[in-house]
């Protein structure tokens, strides 16, 4: 836990027992636990969300793999403009005269 031993732990429970004194310390030891409370409750929704966007992110790839969506290809040939509707305003007899 953080790198902190026995040693190191019992020497910050003793200053601060010295300096908050015996009736202050449990109130702050108790005001610090629920802290602590809170805030991993807090992170456990968090990553209870970044699960649920993973899960819907993979929902909706696993259906654009099953077939859902079409093909590249088909998908290419659905917005090539088609030889009546061409881009081109000149008819074939402006092309020849032209």
């Amino acid at each position: 836990m953080f790198g902190i031993g026995m040693p190191e732990l019992i020497l910050i429970l003793a200053l601060a027992l010295i300096v908050l004194g015996p009736k202050r310390l449990p109130e702050i030891a108790r005001a610090l636990g629920k802290g602590m409370g809170e805030f991993r409750r807090a992170t456990d929704k968090l990553k209870e969300e970044f699960r649920q966007v993973e899960d819907d992110i993979e929902d909706a790839t696993g259906s654009l793999e099953s077939g859902d969506d079409p093909s590249p290809e088909e998908k290419t040939e659905s917005t090539k403009p088609s030889a009546a509707t061409s881009s081109n305003p000149l008819k074939e007899s402006d092309k020849e005269s032209g």
